[in-house]
Formats: C-alpha cells, sequence, structure tokens
C-alpha cells in the first residue's frame, strides 16, 4: 500500500459524568485520531493515550510528537508497506505502544476496506456479538454507587467493574454484593496497592468476585504472583502485560490466571490476537478492556472481543455509557451485547458533523 498522507486529529469529547479511578478523575476525553490515505482507500486508527502520563508514560501530546516526528517518516520510507509491517518497521523506537497502535489500526483499516473484509474476520472472530460489562469509577458515597450500578444493571450490562483504592475497596465492594446478590463483580485497582496489602485484600475473598485486576505496580509481576498465593480472588494482570512475551511470562511465573487485552496498551490489535493465543494455549481466560475510547476505537475492540478465547464479559460498553453523542453512529446494547461490525475494515466511520463539531485541531503529513 503506498500512503499518500497521514492526518493527526485531535477531538474532545465530554464524557457524561466524571469518571474517578486511582489515578486521576477524567471529565473529557482528549483523544487523538489517525487517519491514514492512500491510493486505494483511507483507514482510521484511535490512540488511546490520556492526556497525560498517569495511566501509563504516555500521553497525547507525546503521542503526536513522536507519530509526526519519528513514526510517520519510518513507515514512509519503507517499501511495500502494510499493516503487518508496521510493528518491525517500528521496533527500532522504544515504547510509544499507543501510539504504534494507532498508526498500525489505521494501515489495517484502509487495507481491509480496500478489499473489502471486515477486521473481525481477519482477527478471527467467532461470534456475531459480545457480552458486555461496564466500568464504574469512585465514587463520593455508597448510595450514589448503588444508584450508578442499578442503572447499568437496568440497562442491561452483564458484568459490574468497580474500581478500587485503598480508603474504598471492602465496603462499597460488600455494599454491591448485598444489595445486588449474585451479579458478575469483579474489582480493578489500578496498580493502587502493595504485596503488603495482602491481608487486608484478602477481605475480598468472601465476595465471590470474578477477579481482581492489577492490583499492584505493573512492573511488579513477581509481586503478584506472592499475592497470588495468598489470595482466593483470581488475579488479572492489566498494565503489566504489554506483550504476547510478557503475557507468556507473567503465565508462567503463576502471577495472573486471567489477562485483560487492551490492544492500545500492546502496541495494536495483532498483538493482541498473540496475546489471545498464548492465553488460549496456556487455558487462560482473556477479556477486552476499555480506554474510554469513542466509536472508532470501539468498533475494533468488539471485533477482537469476538475471538474465542474472549470467554468473560469486557469493558465494551454501550457509547452512552461514555458520550452523550458519539462520533460514530452509537452502539447500542441489546440484551447485555453488541453486534460485532460487519463493514469493510472496522466497519464503522466518523460522522462528518459530530467529528467536525469536536474537533480542536488537525495536521496533515504529506508524503
Amino acid at each position: 500500500m503506498k500512503l499518500t498522507g497521514v492526518e493527526l486529529r485531535r477531538i474532545s469529547l465530554p464524557l457524561v459524568s466524571p469518571f474517578r479511578t486511582s489515578f486521576g478523575t477524567e471529565t473529557t476525553r482528549d483523544a487523538l485520531l489517525v487517519r491514514v490515505v492512500s491510493s486505494e482507500a483511507e483507514g482510521w486508527g484511535e490512540c488511546v493515550a490520556m492526556s497525560g502520563p498517569l495511566y501509563s508514560s504516555e500521553y497525547v501530546d507525546g503521542a503526536v510528537d513522536v507519530l509526526r516526528r519519528f513514526f510517520v517518516p519510518a513507515l514512509a520510507a519503507a517499501d511495500q508497506l502494510s499493516a503487518v509491517k508496521v510493528a518491525p518497521v517500528l521496533a527500532k523506537f522504544h515504547g510509544h505502544r499507543m501510539a504504534k497502535a494507532a498508526l498500525e489500526t489505521a494501515l489495517l483499516d484502509a487495507e481491509l476496506r480496500a478489499e473489502g473484509r471486515p477486521l473481525a474476520r481477519e482477527l478471527g472472530a467467532v461470534h456475531d456479538r459480545v457480552p458486555c460489562g461496564v466500568s464504574v469509577g469512585i465514587m463520593d458515597s455508597i448510595g450514589e454507587l448503588l444508584d450508578a450500578v442499578d442503572g447499568y444493571l437496568a440497562e442491561g450490562y452483564l458484568r459490574i467493574k468497580l474500581k478500587i483504592q485503598p480508603g474504598w475497596d471492602i465496603e462499597p465492594v460488600a455494599a454491591v454484593r448485598e444489595r445486588f446478590g449474585d451479579v458478575l463483580l469483579q474489582v480493578d485497582a489500578n496498580t493502587a496497592y502493595s504485596v503488603s496489602d495482602a491481608r487486608h485484600l484478602a477481605r475480598l475473598d468472601p465476595f465471590d468476585l470474578l477477579l481482581i485486576e492489577q492490583p499492584l505496580d505493573e512492573e511488579d509481576v513477581l509481586g503478584h504472583a506472592e499475592l497470588a498465593r495468598q489470595l482466593k480472588t483470581p488475579i488479572c494482570l492489566d498494565e503489566s502485560i504489554t506483550s504476547a512475551r510478557a503475557a507468556a511470562a507473567a503465565i508462567s511465573l503463576g502471577a495472573c490466571s486471567i489477562v485483560n487485552v487492551k490492544p492500545g496498551r500492546v502496541g495494536g490489535y495483532l498483538e493482541s490476537v498473540r496475546i489471545h493465543d498464548v492465553c488460549v494455549a496456556h487455558g487462560i481466560p482473556v477479556w477486552c478492556g476499555g480506554m474510554l475510547e469513542t466509536g472508532l476505537g470501539r468498533a475494533a475492540n468488539v471485533a477482537l472481543a469476538a475471538l474465542p478465547g474472549f470467554t468473560l464479559p469486557g469493558d465494551t460498553s454501550g457509547s452512552s455509557r461514555y458520550y452523550a453523542t458519539d462520533i460514530t453512529a452509537p452502539f447500542t446494547l441489546d440484551d447485555g451485547h453488541l453486534p460485532v461490525p460487519t463493514g469493510p475494515g472496522i466497519g464503522v466511520e466518523p460522522l462528518p458533523d459530530q467529528l467536525a463539531a469536536v474537533t480542536t485541531s488537525t495536521e496533515w503529513i504529506p508524503l
């Protein structure tokens, strides 16, 4: 595929309500979209980096800079460019997986659109719809939390994930379990604890949680292995899983029994499939995480979540969970599920008026 240019587009989407985690509160999604244009088609990718380096070391301004100065020129110099060559071409540049993922996704989308093939089929999907869970942020009160969970269950979500941190963990979990009975329930710590908190975290064991997600620092894989020996609740790794190799190592060490796959965090959907395959080979369930994606990123995530190893509901929520108006046709929950897009590429396109309304800047890089 011969590229004629790459567009870097910044957008700002207000969230329907503040989303609070152990590392901060978001009220607006400052997102970067990457559009590649070739002689055959164009494609879209979404960079999931946050405004600041809080969830990871990446952030939006840094993604723009590395794409403009390094990644796009490197691809422009490559011969017979294709999506599968993006990772090898960019391998000499350390890190910046979210920026790499956005560029790879845009190229993959363009290739598949030109050939009339859907992303889901290309990745190996076996389902035409996927079960959906919802991530519930840290609240100001237990009453507010219970009202929020009640609303999400009324919408049809099949699984509830509670964000936790020291001081907001045992009590909210107990309250949700007491109020809503045997609802599928899990928690996400976003690295907020240490191994010394094992006895405290063990107090979550009686609540029959699906999992506790990333309780320790992302680099503390051995600590997770130690914690796994002390808890009955299964440990799921998120931030620690940056590649198929990292997943294989964590599994071998006994650091996790479940894996959350976030395509942006691991460098793209092709690496996500490799992680899926490693986990399936080891009998480890996987599920698809979310990063407040717009409809563009959501469509690709739903396609990934339709692979056979994704046996737990993911954070692939409906559009209305985060945005009053999305930049694509909205994804709407149907009996707790979202349909897998069947159109070419990622299967959705931005709606011009909605996209223009939230665009804060564009930069065209001709090749």
